[in-house]
């Protein structure tokens, strides 16, 4: 084994501190901006956009 070797335990700070927080802004805009797209366009009221129909029957 390498005495020079970095052991598995070391904690390294990520010399690339603003990557790490766009991706973690990227993640979360992944996960929670579809959900926002899906409440606003579900929250629409259902029974206008369905079509009425009425049916006139003739008695004999």
């Amino acid at each position: 084994m390498n005495s020079n070797s970095e052991s598995a335990s070391s904690t390294n700070v990520s010399p690339h501190r603003l990557a790490d927080i766009i991706g973690t802004v990227i993640g979360v805009l992944t996960l929670i901006l579809p959900l926002l797209v899906i409440a606003n366009y579900s929250s629409a009221n259902i029974s206008n956009t369905q079509p009425s129909f009425t049916y006139n029957l003739k008695q004999k």
